[in-house]
Protein backbone atom coordinates (compact mmCIF):
# COMPACT_ATOMS: atom_id res chain seq x y z
CA UNK A 1 0.00 0.00 0.00
CA UNK A 2 2.68 2.52 1.06
CA UNK A 3 4.87 1.53 -1.87
CA UNK A 4 2.05 2.16 -4.34
CA UNK A 5 1.28 5.54 -2.76
CA UNK A 6 4.93 6.51 -2.90
CA UNK A 7 5.10 5.61 -6.60
CA UNK A 8 2.06 7.79 -7.29
CA UNK A 9 3.53 10.72 -5.35
CA UNK A 10 6.80 10.45 -7.28
CA UNK A 11 4.88 10.67 -10.55
CA UNK A 12 3.25 13.89 -9.29
CA UNK A 13 6.56 15.26 -8.06
CA UNK A 14 8.21 14.87 -11.45
CA UNK A 15 5.56 17.12 -13.01
CA UNK A 16 5.07 19.53 -10.07
CA UNK A 17 4.88 23.08 -11.49
CA UNK A 18 6.41 24.84 -8.47
CA UNK A 19 8.29 24.36 -5.23
CA UNK A 20 5.12 25.20 -3.32
CA UNK A 21 3.35 22.33 -5.07
CA UNK A 22 6.29 19.98 -4.49
CA UNK A 23 6.69 20.67 -0.74
CA UNK A 24 3.54 18.88 0.52
CA UNK A 25 4.22 16.00 -1.85
CA UNK A 26 7.76 15.67 -0.51
CA UNK A 27 6.44 15.69 3.07
CA UNK A 28 4.00 12.88 2.27
CA UNK A 29 6.72 10.91 0.51
CA UNK A 30 9.06 11.16 3.51
CA UNK A 31 6.32 9.99 5.88
CA UNK A 32 5.77 6.97 3.67
CA UNK A 33 9.52 6.30 3.59
CA UNK A 34 9.55 6.45 7.39
CA UNK A 35 6.73 3.89 7.49
CA UNK A 36 8.80 1.66 5.21
CA UNK A 37 11.98 2.22 7.30
CA UNK A 38 13.63 3.47 4.12
CA UNK A 39 14.81 6.98 5.02
CA UNK A 40 18.37 5.64 4.78
CA UNK A 41 19.69 2.65 2.81
CA UNK A 42 19.63 -0.63 4.69
CA UNK A 43 20.09 -4.29 3.74
CA UNK A 44 16.68 -5.00 5.28
CA UNK A 45 14.94 -2.65 2.83
CA UNK A 46 14.06 -4.14 -0.58
CA UNK A 47 16.00 -2.60 -3.50
CA UNK A 48 12.84 -1.27 -5.19
CA UNK A 49 11.93 0.66 -2.02
CA UNK A 50 15.44 2.08 -1.75
CA UNK A 51 15.15 3.18 -5.37
CA UNK A 52 11.95 5.06 -4.53
CA UNK A 53 13.71 6.75 -1.60
CA UNK A 54 16.58 7.80 -3.85
CA UNK A 55 14.17 9.23 -6.43
CA UNK A 56 12.28 11.13 -3.70
CA UNK A 57 15.45 12.83 -2.49
CA UNK A 58 16.50 13.60 -6.05
CA UNK A 59 13.17 15.27 -6.80
CA UNK A 60 13.52 17.24 -3.57
CA UNK A 61 17.02 18.36 -4.54
CA UNK A 62 15.94 19.52 -8.01
CA UNK A 63 12.85 21.28 -6.67
CA UNK A 64 15.03 23.09 -4.10
CA UNK A 65 17.43 24.34 -6.76
CA UNK A 66 14.60 25.58 -8.97
CA UNK A 67 13.31 27.49 -5.94
CA UNK A 68 16.81 28.92 -5.25
CA UNK A 69 16.88 27.25 -1.84
CA UNK A 70 20.54 26.19 -1.36
CA UNK A 71 20.07 25.07 2.26
CA UNK A 72 17.33 22.58 1.34
CA UNK A 73 19.32 21.44 -1.70
CA UNK A 74 22.41 20.74 0.44
CA UNK A 75 20.32 18.71 2.88
CA UNK A 76 19.04 16.55 0.04
CA UNK A 77 22.58 16.11 -1.30
CA UNK A 78 23.65 14.84 2.14
CA UNK A 79 20.70 12.43 2.22
CA UNK A 80 21.51 11.17 -1.26
CA UNK A 81 25.19 10.46 -0.54
CA UNK A 82 24.73 7.00 1.08
CA UNK A 83 22.22 5.98 -1.61
CA UNK A 84 24.63 6.93 -4.40
CA UNK A 85 27.27 4.67 -2.87
CA UNK A 86 24.98 1.68 -3.47
CA UNK A 87 22.62 2.53 -6.32
CA UNK A 88 23.10 3.78 -9.89
CA UNK A 89 21.06 6.81 -10.94
CA UNK A 90 20.54 8.77 -14.14
CA UNK A 91 20.29 11.98 -12.08
CA UNK A 92 23.45 11.52 -10.01
CA UNK A 93 25.81 13.50 -12.27
CA UNK A 94 23.30 16.31 -12.71
CA UNK A 95 22.80 16.73 -8.97
CA UNK A 96 26.53 16.39 -8.26
CA UNK A 97 27.29 18.99 -10.94
CA UNK A 98 24.76 21.35 -9.41
CA UNK A 99 26.35 20.84 -5.99
CA UNK A 100 29.80 21.65 -7.41
CA UNK A 101 28.42 24.82 -8.96
CA UNK A 102 26.75 25.77 -5.68
CA UNK A 103 30.11 25.42 -3.89
CA UNK A 104 31.68 27.78 -6.45
CA UNK A 105 28.99 30.44 -5.97
CA UNK A 106 29.43 30.19 -2.19
CA UNK A 107 33.21 30.48 -2.40
CA UNK A 108 33.66 26.94 -1.11
CA UNK A 109 36.68 26.15 -3.26
CA UNK A 110 38.26 23.78 -0.72
CA UNK A 111 35.05 21.72 -0.61
CA UNK A 112 34.84 21.92 -4.41
CA UNK A 113 38.28 20.39 -4.84
CA UNK A 114 37.65 17.78 -2.14
CA UNK A 115 34.50 16.68 -3.93
CA UNK A 116 36.34 16.65 -7.25
CA UNK A 117 39.12 14.49 -5.78
CA UNK A 118 36.52 12.06 -4.49
CA UNK A 119 34.94 11.82 -7.96
CA UNK A 120 38.25 11.25 -9.74
CA UNK A 121 40.00 8.96 -7.21
CA UNK A 122 38.77 5.79 -8.94
CA UNK A 123 41.37 5.66 -11.68
CA UNK A 124 43.92 7.71 -13.62
CA UNK A 125 41.45 8.26 -16.44
CA UNK A 126 38.60 9.24 -14.13
CA UNK A 127 39.26 12.97 -14.41
CA UNK A 128 38.92 12.91 -18.18
CA UNK A 129 35.64 11.03 -17.85
CA UNK A 130 34.36 13.51 -15.27
CA UNK A 131 35.45 16.57 -17.27
CA UNK A 132 33.82 15.27 -20.44
CA UNK A 133 30.52 14.63 -18.68
CA UNK A 134 27.78 17.09 -19.65
CA UNK A 135 26.89 17.97 -16.06
CA UNK A 136 30.15 17.48 -14.17
CA UNK A 137 32.38 19.15 -16.75
CA UNK A 138 30.42 22.43 -16.66
CA UNK A 139 31.32 23.50 -13.07
CA UNK A 140 34.90 22.30 -13.59
CA UNK A 141 35.29 24.64 -16.56
CA UNK A 142 33.56 27.51 -14.75
CA UNK A 143 35.89 27.16 -11.76
CA UNK A 144 38.97 27.01 -13.98
CA UNK A 145 37.96 30.12 -15.95
CA UNK A 146 37.18 32.03 -12.77
CA UNK A 147 40.62 31.19 -11.38
CA UNK A 148 42.23 32.28 -14.67
CA UNK A 149 40.24 35.52 -14.79
CA UNK A 150 38.71 34.42 -18.11
CA UNK A 151 35.40 36.05 -17.29
CA UNK A 152 34.43 36.41 -20.93
CA UNK A 153 34.38 32.60 -21.20
CA UNK A 154 32.20 32.36 -18.10
CA UNK A 155 29.79 34.93 -19.60
CA UNK A 156 29.50 32.80 -22.72
CA UNK A 157 28.95 29.63 -20.71
CA UNK A 158 26.10 31.24 -18.75
CA UNK A 159 24.17 32.22 -21.87
CA UNK A 160 20.81 30.61 -22.54
CA UNK A 161 21.41 27.41 -24.45
CA UNK A 162 24.94 26.98 -23.11
CA UNK A 163 24.02 25.63 -19.67
CA UNK A 164 23.60 21.84 -19.41
CA UNK A 165 19.97 22.11 -18.30
CA UNK A 166 17.45 24.52 -16.79
CA UNK A 167 18.54 23.99 -13.18
CA UNK A 168 22.10 25.19 -13.88
CA UNK A 169 20.80 28.57 -15.08
CA UNK A 170 19.63 29.31 -11.50
CA UNK A 171 23.27 30.08 -10.65
CA UNK A 172 23.81 32.44 -13.57
CA UNK A 173 22.55 35.51 -11.71
CA UNK A 174 24.77 34.77 -8.70
CA UNK A 175 27.80 34.26 -10.93
CA UNK A 176 26.96 37.44 -12.87
CA UNK A 177 27.12 39.51 -9.67
CA UNK A 178 30.39 37.87 -8.61
CA UNK A 179 32.01 38.41 -12.00
CA UNK A 180 30.76 41.98 -12.24
CA UNK A 181 32.33 42.78 -8.87
CA UNK A 182 35.61 41.11 -9.84
CA UNK A 183 35.74 43.01 -13.14
CA UNK A 184 35.06 46.20 -11.19
CA UNK A 185 38.02 45.45 -8.90
CA UNK A 186 40.20 44.71 -11.92
CA UNK A 187 39.14 48.01 -13.50
CA UNK A 188 40.16 49.89 -10.37
CA UNK A 189 43.59 48.27 -10.48
CA UNK A 190 44.19 48.65 -14.20
CA UNK A 191 42.94 52.13 -15.18
CA UNK A 192 42.51 55.59 -13.67
CA UNK A 193 39.23 56.04 -15.57
CA UNK A 194 36.93 54.54 -18.20
CA UNK A 195 34.12 55.97 -20.36
CA UNK A 196 30.66 55.21 -18.99
CA UNK A 197 29.69 53.68 -22.34
CA UNK A 198 32.60 51.22 -22.16
CA UNK A 199 31.85 50.43 -18.54
CA UNK A 200 28.25 49.59 -19.44
CA UNK A 201 29.45 46.93 -21.88
CA UNK A 202 32.26 45.83 -19.57
CA UNK A 203 29.95 45.15 -16.62
CA UNK A 204 27.10 43.83 -18.78
CA UNK A 205 24.62 46.31 -17.36
CA UNK A 206 21.55 47.13 -19.48
CA UNK A 207 21.70 50.93 -19.23
CA UNK A 208 24.05 53.79 -18.40
CA UNK A 209 21.71 54.71 -15.56
CA UNK A 210 22.42 51.36 -13.92
CA UNK A 211 26.13 51.91 -14.52
CA UNK A 212 25.92 55.18 -12.62
CA UNK A 213 24.02 53.53 -9.75
CA UNK A 214 26.63 50.78 -9.60
CA UNK A 215 29.45 53.34 -9.74
CA UNK A 216 27.98 55.25 -6.79
CA UNK A 217 27.71 52.02 -4.79
CA UNK A 218 31.48 51.51 -5.21
CA UNK A 219 32.41 55.12 -4.52
CA UNK A 220 33.51 55.86 -8.09
CA UNK A 221 33.51 59.45 -9.36
CA UNK A 222 31.25 60.37 -12.33
CA UNK A 223 32.31 63.33 -14.46
CA UNK A 224 32.03 64.34 -18.13
CA UNK A 225 30.83 60.95 -19.36
CA UNK A 226 33.63 59.10 -17.57
CA UNK A 227 34.05 57.06 -14.43
CA UNK A 228 37.12 57.92 -12.37
CA UNK A 229 38.42 55.38 -9.91
CA UNK A 230 39.56 56.91 -6.62
CA UNK A 231 43.39 57.18 -6.57
CA UNK A 232 43.46 55.71 -3.08
CA UNK A 233 41.77 52.56 -4.34
CA UNK A 234 44.13 52.24 -7.31
CA UNK A 235 47.21 52.84 -5.15
CA UNK A 236 46.09 50.35 -2.53
CA UNK A 237 45.21 47.68 -5.08
CA UNK A 238 48.28 48.01 -7.29
CA UNK A 239 51.08 49.40 -5.12
CA UNK A 240 54.31 48.18 -6.66
CA UNK A 241 52.67 45.00 -7.94
CA UNK A 242 52.91 45.63 -11.68
CA UNK A 243 52.17 42.00 -12.48
CA UNK A 244 48.80 42.24 -10.71
CA UNK A 245 47.95 45.38 -12.66
CA UNK A 246 48.99 43.76 -15.94
CA UNK A 247 46.74 40.77 -15.22
CA UNK A 248 43.87 43.13 -14.46
CA UNK A 249 44.36 44.83 -17.83
CA UNK A 250 44.22 41.46 -19.59
CA UNK A 251 40.98 40.64 -17.78
CA UNK A 252 39.42 43.97 -18.80
CA UNK A 253 40.57 43.69 -22.41
CA UNK A 254 39.13 40.18 -22.73
CA UNK A 255 35.82 41.21 -21.20
CA UNK A 256 35.60 44.35 -23.34
CA UNK A 257 36.33 42.40 -26.51
CA UNK A 258 33.56 39.94 -25.70
CA UNK A 259 31.17 42.81 -24.91
CA UNK A 260 32.00 44.45 -28.27
CA UNK A 261 31.34 41.14 -30.06
CA UNK A 262 27.92 40.93 -28.41
CA UNK A 263 27.06 44.49 -29.41
CA UNK A 264 28.12 43.76 -33.00
CA UNK A 265 25.88 40.68 -33.08
CA UNK A 266 22.94 42.66 -31.71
Amino acid sequence: MAERQLTQILTQLKSAPSYETALPLLSKAKLLLAQLNALTPSPSVPPQIQSLALQTYEQGALASIRASNPQAFTRYVDQLAPFYEQHPSDEKNKITGLYLLLLITQGGYDEFHSELERLTAVSASAFDAVESDRYLGYPIRIERWLMEGSYDRVWKAMKQGEVPCEEFSVFSEILTVQIRNEIARSSERAYPSLPISSTKALLFLPSEGEVMEYAKSRGWILRDGHIYFPPAVAAQETGEDGEKKEMSQVVIENALEYARQLETIV
